[in-house]
């Protein structure tokens, strides 16, 4: 019996040994594969960092790019509003120039439109209240002097604009109103008002 006790005891020290052998071995696999995947995240980690941040200076320089875009629009919006301002500007005063010379204004816009000497003059309500006899009046002595009939007259009609006049006969109109000399004048002016306003 102590010889079977022997045996047993001999075969379960042994047991016993390639057991601890065994998680040993097994305890130096599993640090291992850690370590292996351990290093794999980590470098999984920086790679996804390092593409993030170049997704992000990438995406920066977009909203910069787009933010220096929609800068320059708002610049030239503003811009091109305050060269409409300054025109329109130039229609009020135009408008409300001192009587004398607006009255030679519009004498001389009258004789130059005119063709043959016989047109009628479209007025405003303003100007056809105060001072539509006297242009007539002047732009028929221009086209007298030119050799052409003196023979402009006031239309009954009068028309929606700020100032000038249209010189009309038949259905054949010319636009001589303030506004529309001015427009005329824009793409030549625009330029040089530009300079004038924005001077680097």
């Amino acid at each position: 019996m102590e010889g079977i006790n022997k045996i047993t005891e001999r075969i379960a020290a042994e047991t016993r040994e390639e057991i601890a052998a065994l998680q040993a071995e097994t305890a130096e696999k599993c640090r291992e594969i850690k370590e292996a995947y351990n290093a794999k995240a980590q470098e999984e980690y920086w790679r996804l960092i390092r593409e993030g941040t170049k997704e992000c200076e990438a995406q920066a320089q977009r909203l910069a790019g787009t933010a220096a875009m929609e800068a320059k629009k708002s610049i030239l919006v503003m811009k091109q509003e305050a060269i409409a301002r300054v025109f329109d500007k130039a229609v009020e005063s135009l408008c409300n120039m001192p009587e004398s010379r607006y009255i030679d204004f519009l004498a001389r816009q009258a004789a130059s439109a005119a063709s043959t000497g016989l047109e009628e003059l479209v007025f405003n309500q303003r100007d056809k209240a105060g001072c539509a006899k006297a242009v007539t009046k002047s732009a028929n002595e221009i086209l007298k002097n030119k050799g052409l009939l003196p023979k402009l007259t006031i239309s009954e009609k009068t028309g929606n604009f700020r100032g000038g006049l249209m010189v009309k006969q038949g259905d054949i109109e010319v636009n001589c109103t303030v506004e529309k000399l001015v427009e005329l004048s824009k793409s030549e002016l625009a330029p040089q008002v530009a300079g004038v306003l924005f001077e680097d």
